[in-house]
């Protein structure tokens, strides 16, 4: 009788101890973060789900990173967005394909009290009180150290003839990629006026200047649809034009763009002392063409950075701390610093 009221007391404590065991799990049980990126088309993407990743262990927190296909499937990420806020998680960080289709689901994230963190080009023109904070590369700043650069290889080609420069973005709706596309834009033009040069900007009714008949042309060619077929096109009509004396992708699509383009023309422009070529982001056939030196060189975010430092500003905005804004910053490089300590870091194939 004793060993049976032992045995029932027993597992009376035991069940008590597994009660209290799990309330003390369950009330501190680990936050969630929803990330949503552009897509995984290219390794950009990877490296900063990389950094969200490393975020999320060092910070305790739980991170479901998502994107779509690729980076022009607007309604399938816009879907994504409700999908995340449907999930009721902690925190959702956002780097939106299109702002506009993006509104109703940032406003039902704020009505359901989810903070929302921009990351690489946020939510831009998003309603005051939206968004919490952004963790994003100044992508104007960086389109004029790409500018800046080209400028000074390219200046003693500006005084023969009417030399025309090309452009080649991705898109015209995303933010970072017009950012730093206007950037250079308005950089490059800058420069060249300080020579005493008038310049036109052509080729998309966003980015150009109205000016026509400039002593240089700055030709700029946006596919019509974002895959590699249509961006090596755009690129190839820009090569094929004579008079071409430099030519700037503005990410990694428009960079491996150019290269392919490149590839398919006998002989090639690029490099070799004929076309400057400049580039943005890295990825495999980047950094392979800075390394033999058929691009001058390309401007690198910190991809990273950019995630983990937008999976920080989750866990600060679920805890109720304030923050600013972060610039996770941008760096030239070039076949002679590919592999310093403080390039190699921030490059992804």
């Amino acid at each position: 009788m004793r060993k049976t009221k032992l045995i029932a007391s027993l597992l009376a404590l035991w069940t008590v101890i597994a009660v209290l065991t799990g309330c003390g799990g369950t009330t501190t049980s680990q936050k969630s973060v929803e990330v949503i990126a552009k897509g995984f088309q290219h390794d950009f993407w990877k490296a900063v789900k990389k950094g969200a990743d490393q975020a999320g262990k060092d910070l305790g927190v739980k991170i479901n990173f998502v994107g779509p296909e690729g980076e022009g499937a607007i309604a399938a990420q816009v879907e994504m967005i409700n999908n995340a806020i449907n999930k009721k998680p902690d925190a959702i960080c956002i780097a939106a394909l299109d702002t506009t289709a993006s509104l109703d689901a940032v406003n039902k994230a704020k009505a359901n009290n989810i903070p929302v963190i921009g990351f690489d080009s946020g939510v831009p023109g998003a309603p005051e009180g939206t968004i919490y904070a952004n963790a994003s590369t100044d992508n104007y700043k960086a389109g004029e150290l790409a500018a800046q650069k080209m400028f000074e290889a390219i200046q003693g080609k500006l005084s023969s003839g009417k030399p025309r420069i090309g452009v080649v973005s991705q898109e015209a709706n995303s933010q970072s990629i017009s950012m730093r596309t206007q950037g250079f834009l308005d950089k490059m033009e800058n420069l060249i006026k300080s020579t005493g040069k008038t310049v036109s900007i052509i080729g998309h009714t966003k980015f150009a200047n109205g000016v026509s008949g400039g002593d240089v042309t700055i030709d700029i060619a946006i596919p019509p649809e974002i895959n590699d077929t249509q961006g090596q096109t755009s690129a190839q009509t820009l090569l094929n034009k004579n008079d071409l004396i430099a030519i700037y992708g503005s990410n990694e699509f428009a960079a491996k763009a150019i290269i392919n383009a490149d590839a398919a023309i006998s002989g090639g422009r690029i490099g070799n002392d004929k076309v400057v070529a400049v580039g943005f982001d890295s990825g495999a056939l980047q950094i392979d063409a800075i390394r033999n030196r058929k691009f001058l060189g390309s401007v690198t975010q910190d991809p990273i950075s950019i995630g983990y430092r937008a999976v920080e500003l989750a866990v600060k905005a679920m805890n109720g701390e304030a923050s600013d804004d972060i610039d996770t910053g941008s760096q030239w490089y070039t076949a002679d610093n590919i592999d310093s300590d403080t390039i190699k870091p921030l490059l992804y194939q």
